[in-house]
């Protein structure tokens, strides 16, 4: 019997087989550094890193250390990044600000417009504006 089956824990035999088909669990810090559609995990847990760090069955502090060191900033910030980046996407591919908001999670189009405007320095009303259109 082990440790952990004497208090009652579980046994972990392995690891976890999460979103995208890695395994994650024994050797955390291995089975995050195999993960490679961080973007889509970012996405299934709504941009949380608390969300992002349950999908993967590590802990909040394994993975931003995991992040710290591979990516050079914290989950938190990395997602926020990511996040904006896909709503530059989606507004340049003609979708309005309600709909970029939608998609993102966000539950107000205005909390959108505030952190777009804070990350790109830009409203995205002015993204998909098309220089043919003004012109």
């Amino acid at each position: 019997m082990t440790g952990s089956q004497q208090h009652g824990w579980p046994a972990r035999s392995g690891g976890k087989n999460v979103a995208g088909g890695q395994n994650v669990g024994m050797g955390m810090m291995n089975g995050l550094n195999g993960i490679k559609n961080w973007p889509e995990l970012g996405r299934q847990s709504n941009w949380g890193a608390v969300a992002l760090a349950k999908k993967c069955d590590v802990s909040i502090r394994t993975m931003e250390r995991h992040f710290l060191k591979n990516m050079g900033r914290t989950p938190k910030k990395w997602l926020s990044e990511q996040r904006q980046k896909q709503a530059r996407e989606l507004l340049a591919d003609g979708a309005s600000i309600k709909e970029t908001a939608a998609e993102l999670g966000y539950k107000h189009a205005h909390h959108f417009s505030r952190g777009f405007k804070r990350y790109w320095g830009i409203s995205p009303s002015r993204v998909n504006l098309n220089p043919a259109q003004t012109g």
